[in-house]
């Protein structure tokens, strides 16, 4: 029996994702200089694992209320409250304004596919800022919008003046990434708060993705630059999965307009229910552990990659997460896919720019490795440029 005729066309607007295809490609090599994994090297700490396994030993397997577990929510409610005073502090260190709202998500990915659902319908735009986070488009293609993306190159600023000329009737939404993947660009906090101001001005939806907020280095005030400290017509997103390397076990939060998240919070009944039980347990430990040897490390590791690759390839210094961005040297006459598949040739893996882009021009590595690990891999990128 043939079954395409039961599927979708949504399913097949979407493509599967890029970097999973060159994972398939690379199955095959022996020990390669892995420069790709989106995600930290270093393991769940210890106390935020015992965390986990004391909820499970404790009988806390149940459903949590969909909006999130009452300590976890607590938790963040205060860590908000504390670094964003002027706009979610006015109601004390306790409560968040009666206007806002807060649900406790499964990843940042669960938040933003539920936001897309409340908010975007068929014929209604979103922008995205070029290159994106590979889940941008393809979600708002999901529920029918259209994704209209606004050039970035070649310093991957999202600036009010690269957006307001998108903005029609139809936009709904408005994406920022910072620091941001694939480029490790981060927003400073003064152009933050005048793309705030534009989206608010024209009855748009700010949306503050700060899932690599932990990671930054370039600091305002000692905190990551954030369009939250000056408008509440901002969604903000936030996870664990990054931050504590718990990338498997799920959990992230959103808060914002009370009107958006109730409506979020509803249609996460009828999909997640709830994120996992012993993981919002352990979320509440997470938020008492620092990881700023962590953060030292990474920040090391970016100085190390700017100094090896900077003579050889144009690249716009990252200033926060843990990617870098490269662009593929002109006399090379090479895309950034092909460039992919001659560094695999080396046992090299990078993810072509092409994943994340409406061009290929470029590349994403990622410095969330060990030490050895990475010289390796620079060694490779230098002797491919030579």
């Amino acid at each position: 029996m043939e079954f395409q005729h039961l599927i979708a066309g949504r399913a097949h607007a979407v493509d599967a994702s890029g970097i999973r295809k060159i994972f398939d490609l690379a199955a095959s090599l022996k020990d390669p200089a892995n420069l790709s994994i989106g995600q930290p090297h270093f393991d769940v700490p210890g106390n935020i694992r015992q965390a986990a396994s004391a909820a499970i030993e404790g009988r806390r397997n149940a459903y949590t209320p969909t909006q999130g577990a009452p300590d976890l929510r607590q938790a963040i409610t205060r860590l908000l409250a504390a670094e964003f005073p002027a706009t979610l502090g006015t109601a004390g260190p306790d409560q968040l304004p009666d206007d806002t709202g807060l649900l406790v998500t499964s990843g940042v990915s669960g938040a933003l596919m539920l936001l897309m659902m409340a908010t975007i319908q068929p014929g209604d735009e979103v922008i995205v800022p070029d290159p994106y986070f590979v889940m941008y488009k393809h979600l708002v293609k999901l529920f029918g919008g259209t994704p209209v993306f606004a050039d970035t190159y070649p310093d991957f600023q999202l600036t009010p003046a690269r957006v307001e000329k998108l903005i029609t009737p139809r936009t709904k939404l408005v994406l920022l990434c910072s620091p941001g993947n694939p480029t490790g660009v981060v927003s400073s906090q003064a152009n933050a708060e005048e793309l705030a101001r534009l989206c608010e001005n024209k009855g748009v939806l700010l949306v503050s993705d700060e899932i690599y907020d932990a990671f930054c280095h370039e600091m305002s005030e000692g905190k990551c630059p954030s369009p939250l400290r000056v408008s509440r017509n901002v969604v903000l997103l936030r996870g664990f999965s990054k931050t504590w390397a718990m990338t498997g076990w799920r959990l992230g939060y959103m808060a914002g307009p009370k009107a958006v998240i109730d409506q979020c919070t509803k249609l996460q009944q009828y999909s997640f229910v709830c994120a996992p039980s012993m993981v919002q347990a352990a979320g509440v430990e997470a938020l008492k552990t620092p990881i700023a040897h962590h953060v030292a490390d990474y920040k090391k590791k970016r100085d190390r990659v700017v100094e090896r690759l900077s003579p050889h390839y144009e690249l716009t210094v990252p200033g926060g997460a843990f990617y870098a961005f490269p662009k593929v040297p002109a006399r090379l006459g090479m895309t950034g896919t092909q460039f992919v598949h001659a560094a695999l040739a080396k046992n090299l893996l990078t993810i072509p720019g092409g994943v994340f882009s409406e061009r290929d021009t470029h590349f994403r590595i990622s410095y969330a490795c060990a030490d050895a690990m990475l010289e390796r891999g620079l060694d490779l990128l230098v002797d491919i440029a030579k």
